[in-house]
């Protein structure tokens, strides 16, 4: 997993926690990289998972929560920083074909050596679209944050829903679709 999400994680836990919080997780984490990241550095995913363990015994928020609120701060954190993701774009059913098909290729010019997650869309049909999402890092929870950052983004009457899989690596299944 890429430093610079590392990174955004912490600013996140600043941000809606505290800097004492940020760092008595860090503290608490006795993690490998000890919780220095870099943006083009690449950390084992089990850093994220203790980080949001920890946070979650310090603040009482489950996990899932955690990683919904980072994905839609990741999002909007991806808005501002990679503009030219969304240009031209103007909605989620637009957006969300492109994750995988143009976003992940240019992530991949800067970043050849990240692992990232697949994305298959299909539709929109009768306003549902169905994304399947695969990872080695499984966080379906951080891709539903996201998805819901970029419905939010878009400012559409819209919602997700998700249905764990299976398989190796575990599949998610999204439904977007209307309110």
């Amino acid at each position: 997993m890429k430093g610079i999400v590392f990174s955004e994680f912490l600013e996140l836990v600043d941000e809606e926690f505290s800097m004492e919080t940020c760092e008595q997780v860090l503290e608490m984490s006795d993690l490998p990289s000890g919780g220095a990241y870099t943006a083009i550095g690449t950390y084992d995913p089990q850093e994220m998972r203790t980080l949001l363990g920890n946070l979650h015994e310090v603040t009482g928020v489950p996990v899932p929560d955690l990683l919904q609120t980072f994905g839609r701060y990741l999002f909007r954190f991806f808005v501002t920083s990679f503009p030219m993701f969304f240009e031209g774009v103007s909605s989620t059913f637009e957006f969300l074909p492109r994750v995988h098909e143009y976003v992940h290729v240019e992530v991949r010019k800067l970043y050849p050596d990240a692992s990232l997650p697949t994305f298959a869309c299909e539709g929109p049909v009768d306003g549902v679209m169905t994304m399947s999402y695969r990872s080695q890092s499984d966080l379906p929870d951080l891709a539903e944050g996201l998805i819901q950052g970029c419905i939010e983004h878009y400012d559409e009457p819209l919602q997700s829903t998700m249905e764990r899989v299976g398989g190796d690596p575990p599949e998610t299944i999204f439904t977007i679709g209307p309110k």
